[in-house]
């Protein structure tokens, strides 16, 4: 598995606000500062589930499992998935799913690339089936991939 998560700084932010937004949903096993164009990137890497533990545990404690679901599988291709997070609700500890990643985030979206053998897998783990906004079954965190 390799996760990249992207996520512009723009000129009128703080690094250290975007930073802490990413942060708050992903723990990153590498983080470098680039420029492009006009403005800053942050990069972040993973190479296992670990990594995503924080957003797992923020879907299950803001009730918000369904909806996840439906984003996640939105972005599934054939080794992997995309999807975005707004920058702004992730500084306060929140999760929330953008469609896109310009537009709905004023300011840009937090983009999560995740390359995995077994993409259902990983949405199965961090997004179950729900009946009444409870688990149906939670199953172990995805193997790392060869």
């Amino acid at each position: 598995m390799k996760i990249t998560v992207r996520v512009e700084v723009r000129p009128t932010e703080n690094i250290e606000k975007v930073r802490k937004a990413l942060y708050n949903v992903f723990e990153p096993e590498k983080l470098e500062e680039k420029i492009e164009e006009d403005y800053r990137v942050l990069i972040a890497e993973g190479n296992c589930y670990k990594s995503l533990l924080k957003l797992h545990s923020l879907l299950r404690t803001q009730f918000i499992l369904d909806a996840a679901r439906e984003y996640l599988k939105r972005g599934m291709y054939d080794k992997g998935l995309v999807f975005y997070l707004n920058k702004q609700a992730a500084y306060v500890g929140v999760v929330s799913f953008c469609s896109f990643e310009y537009g709905e985030s004023p300011l840009g979206a937090i983009v999560f690339h995740v390359e995995t053998e077994n993409p259902r897998r990983l949405i199965d783990w961090l997004a179950p089936r729900t009946i009444n906004g409870r688990p149906i079954r939670e199953i172990e965190p995805p193997s790392e991939d060869p």
